[in-house]
């Protein structure tokens, strides 16, 4: 039963329009509730994060946990997912905005990832109306006329997923007791106090099987206020840090009753391995484009994942092609759409059960691969990988063949990483840059990557300087952009995340 009143959550966000239908004084109470249940493990959890930082920058490196090896050894498996979950062979991934969740949900995916975290610039408009999004999304109610066409929910509409903020993350709009709320209960507490029926999530940044065993006492805590019957809570898990790689067996047995599968979030993987050992000058990275998804670390994380996922029969999805189609370079399209497809091909191949997409015009190549790999089948968990052995070594061998860290690849750090900020300062959370579309996860690696090469002499600050002087556009809040940029990218300490600063410029 949830106790608590409206007056126990202090907003300082408008409450106006619709948003009165999402704030409600019993949807406040659940998430202060939530607040108060959960937020010292929080605390400790994060502390731990920190801890563990400082024994990575003393040279210490992450390996399988020796106490938990009869949990990877165990023959046990999760709990089975819902119907509707079982087919998931292309998932859309965007924000919550009203367009976007009407173009999402009839893109023809059987997915659609609403995400109020790495796409999502969260300001208390863009979260507030993303639940009333997602709210006539579930009722079916969802349209949006601008004037000049009317968007309608179709009769097939894909299967919706919400992925909220992170543990690390505040939403400094809504406090409870005087401190800001937990950004990831407040996100998950308003969604799934509003929609019931279906309760499915992403959760994404997990570092370890104890911050999944704490989504694991909100999901229960959760059930028990709502009434829910245990386990009907399902959750993706996205493995986009290093040190989950090395705990996916141990996340999957915290979560077992809750827990639908692994994702590979390649983007924020990459970004997590730069961060992790960033004081290590052996594991400098080359440019971002040559770091693809065949390099030998990135398939002994995806690989690991498949098979952990079989093996305890959890789905494994596989990563996000970015591309955005162009209608007015034929050329480039037929170029980017092979590599997709190539990609894709991989991913099926090596036995995911599905894949990501950032544009409606990628579904349809990325399911004609699907497609001819599962034929009748909703997904091939059955597939068993026994033949993938993945080290420690494995995981941490970042060598890149023919690797090189170039002027070009400083450049293009700089003008994605700059003009990224700046679209999310103005609230805009899923940027169109250079025909990709990019997000927080790949603005991280873009600075990061300056702040490393910093470090290890591979170029100067004032370099880099000299290429913001040159990159900079002018207008909007590029000047606010180039003030958060250089404190993550050129600051002495390394900013554990670009918008933990930049959350202080919206609103």
């Amino acid at each position: 039963m949830i106790t608590g009143t409206s007056s126990d959550v202090e907003l300082r966000g408008r409450v106006e329009g619709r948003a009165a239908e999402i704030l409600t004084p019993a949807a406040l109470a659940f998430v202060a509730s939530l607040q108060r249940e959960f937020r010292a493990e929080r605390a400790r959890l994060l502390a731990a994060r920190a801890e563990r930082q400082v024994e990575l920058d003393a040279g210490a490196l992450p390996d399988f946990l020796p106490e938990t090896r009869e949990i990877r050894e165990g023959d046990w498996r999760v709990a089975p997912v819902p119907a509707e979950l079982q087919d998931r062979r292309v998932e859309i991934t965007g924000p919550v905005d009203r367009k976007m969740v009407i173009n999402a949900l009839n893109s023809g995916a059987r997915v659609f990832m609403a995400d109020f975290e790495d796409a999502n610039s969260p300001t208390w408009q863009n979260n507030v109306e993303g639940h009333v999004n997602l709210k006539d999304a579930n009722e079916r109610t969802i349209s949006l006329d601008t004037g000049e066409k009317r968007y309608e929910l179709g009769d097939d509409p894909a299967v919706l997923v919400v992925r909220p903020r992170g543990w690390h993350l505040p939403e400094k709009h809504a406090l409870v007791d005087g401190e800001p709320v937990s950004a990831s209960l407040f996100d998950f507490g308003l969604y799934v106090f509003h929609n019931r029926e279906r309760p499915w999530f992403y959760i994404p940044k997990l570092e370890n099987h104890r911050e999944a065993r704490l989504w694991n006492q909100v999901f229960d805590y959760a059930e028990d206020e709502l009434g829910l019957e245990r386990g009907s809570i399902k959750a993706t898990v996205l493995i986009e840090t290093v040190l989950a790689a090395f705990e996916m067996d141990e996340i999957l047995y915290e979560l077992r009753d809750h827990v639908a599968g692994l994702n590979a979030g390649r983007w924020d993987y990459l970004f997590s391995l730069i961060k992790k050992f960033r004081t290590r000058p052996d594991f400098v990275l080359p440019d971002r484009a040559q770091l693809t998804m065949t390099t030998p670390f990135m398939r002994a994380y995806t690989e690991l994942l498949v098979k952990t996922c079989h093996r305890r029969g959890a789905h494994a999805m596989g990563g996000m092609a970015a591309f955005i189609p162009s209608r007015r370079d034929p050329e480039v399209n037929e170029i980017a759409l092979a590599k997709v497809q190539e990609d894709k091909v991989r991913e099926a191949g090596d036995g995911f059960d599905g894949t990501w997409v950032a544009h409606p015009d990628l579904v349809p190549v990325a399911t004609e691969v699907f497609d001819h790999f599962l034929g009748e089948r909703a997904n091939q968990v059955d597939r068993q990988r026994d033949d993938v052995d993945v080290s420690a070594s494995d995981l941490l061998n970042l060598t890149v063949d023919g690797g090189e860290i170039t002027d070009e690849g400083l450049r293009t750090n700089v003008s994605v990483g700059v003009r990224y900020l700046e679209s999310w300062l103005r609230g805009v959370g899923a940027a169109a840059i250079d025909n990709l579309m990019e997000d927080a996860a790949t603005a991280e690696i873009s600075r990061s990557q300056i702040w490393q090469w910093v470090n290890h002499g591979e170029i100067t600050a004032q370099r880099a300087r000299e290429v913001l002087d040159a990159e900079l556009p002018e207008g909007g809040r590029f000047a606010e952009a180039r003030q958060v940029f250089e404190r993550v990218a050129l600051a002495d300490e390394f900013v554990e995340f670009l918008t933990l600063p930049a959350y202080d410029y919206l609103d």
